[in-house]
């Protein structure tokens, strides 16, 4: 075994240990999927950061800018950053003051148990195909840093990381995550500083840069519709995102779910320039790459010594357990909480928790099959984000801030019709702009069936 590979094992070995430690904390359901809801504003603002700062902004972004200059950051890091601050400013209190412990609740007490379930079935499968994501891009370390072949490499990290996250819960994760993303800090730090010296220093590498590849909105020639649409899907596609959405609930108070959600994308967007600058620059000292999301272990491999290598590594391997943790659980809270448990009532807290426990097993398998067989990190976090989103996007809108306008079978039509809209538009017709066409149609979906529920049975009959 290479030194460097050890020192990735060793890093691996600890976080599990400390999820292992952590757990034996948790005491009921609220303790292993929202920590309790103690977290404070440090532990908050970081585990924000740490969550959402994975594979697709470290690997698939940097990889997306190599080929396509700057425009191929709009999901990453400026749409996701985008994200953050709309969740800080406009839900992050309103959810938190609801007192729900997933998102589906929301759905349960403004609509329908029948509306919940269907949310479920439409949210559950984005979070398995982020964590899907996640281990593609832990396979891709992996390979980078060993004589592994990317299909071993996926398999040895699936096995991790669902290790990692049946043990864990939300607690060991925000626990684990302040330690996390200062490694992440580090590790990309010392590959910054790496990548600019190796260019000529900071400012030679800026000016190297060819103009063209700076349009972020993809120059005066691509359609304004076409940015709308790479805009959209990390926006209104992850905003409510269970992932998110547990972090803000898991919080001690209104404000501090704010704050730490503010202070969190700030600190997503900051570290998240990095890998855009290695994306930016990358094209110059290593041309010609055949796997783009190659680009960011390749330059490290390449310019760090080994001692710095095994830090980045382990700081990038620490980060995408943090984002599988939460995606894994996030499937696993939606599908045990909100379906299986209400079926038996009875179940006490140490039968909700190996309920939980059993879902993130099974979720980790299906995660870790989507990794072996998608074509890319970035592709598969767009997919995710897309995934029914538009139908969800908009119910949860009408939910937060209305209360007589739509019913139960206005929420089926927005949730059918957004789901309908994006599968037909996407794999179907191969539509430009199928999540735009997606989010029109739940919209007037939702708007149709509520005008005619206001005409078939006014308010006081319902």
């Amino acid at each position: 075994m290479s030194p460097v590979l050890l020192g990735i094992v060793v890093y691996v070995a600890a976080q599990l240990a400390v999820g292992i430690v952590v757990t034996r904390r948790i005491r009921n359901e609220s303790d292993y999927l929202l920590a309790g809801r103690s977290i404070g504003f440090g532990l908050g603002t970081f585990t924000v950061f740490a969550t959402w700062f994975g594979a697709e902004t470290c690997i698939g972004a940097a990889g997306a800018i190599y080929e396509n200059g700057l425009s191929g950051g709009s999901a990453d890091p400026f749409g996701y950053a985008v994200c953050l601050f709309l969740m800080a400013l406009l839900f992050a209190v309103p959810l938190w003051r609801r007192g729900l412990t997933t998102l589906a609740d929301l759905f349960h007490s403004r609509y329908s148990p029948g509306v919940e379930r269907a949310v479920v079935l439409m949210l559950a499968p984005t979070s398995v195909m982020w964590g899907g994501a996640q281990i593609r891009a832990l396979g891709q370390v992996l390979a980078a840093s060993s004589a592994l072949e990317v299909d071993i490499a996926i398999t040895v990290a699936a096995a991790v990381v669902i290790a990692y996250t049946v043990y864990g819960g939300m607690l060991a994760d925000v626990m684990t995550d302040l330690m996390q993303g200062i490694a992440l800090i580090i590790g990309l730090g010392l590959l910054f500083y790496a990548v600019a010296q190796a260019g000529g220093g900071l400012q030679a590498s800026l000016a190297s840069i060819e103009p063209q590849r700076l349009r972020l909105f993809g120059g005066p020639d691509m359609p304004w519709l076409d940015v709308a649409e790479n805009w959209a899907i990390p926006i209104c596609g992850s905003v409510f995102a269970q992932e998110l959405v547990a972090r803000i609930l898991a919080s001690r108070s209104p404000e501090t779910a704010r704050a730490a959600c503010l202070a969190g994308g700030c600190l997503y967007l900051a570290v998240g320039l990095i890998p855009v600058f290695i994306g930016l620059v990358g094209i110059r000292l290593m041309p010609g790459l055949d796997e783009a999301e190659q680009l960011l272990p390749q330059l490290a491999l390449k310019h760090l010594p080994a001692f710095s290598y095994v830090l980045f590594a382990g700081a990038i391997i620490s980060a995408i357990l943090s984002t599988v943790d939460g995606a894994l659980l996030a499937a696993a809270a939606l599908v045990s909480h909100n379906l299986i448990v209400p079926l038996r009532p009875t179940m006490d807290d140490a039968g909700k928790v190996r309920t939980a426990r059993a879902m993130v097993f099974v979720f980790g398998l299906v995660a870790y099959g989507l990794a072996l067989g998608s074509d890319g990190v970035h592709t598969l976090v767009e997919e995710a984000s897309a995934f029914g989103s538009a139908g969800v996007f908009t119910v949860a809108l009408f939910a937060l801030y209305t209360r007589r306008v739509g019913d139960r079978y206005s929420a089926y039509a927005a949730l059918a019709a957004g789901m309908g809209a994006w599968l037909v538009g996407h794999f179907w017709l191969d539509l430009s702009h199928p999540y735009l066409i997606s989010l029109g149609a739940a919209l007037g979906g939702y708007l149709l069936t509520a005008a005619a529920e206001a005409r078939l049975w006014p308010a006081e009959s319902r």
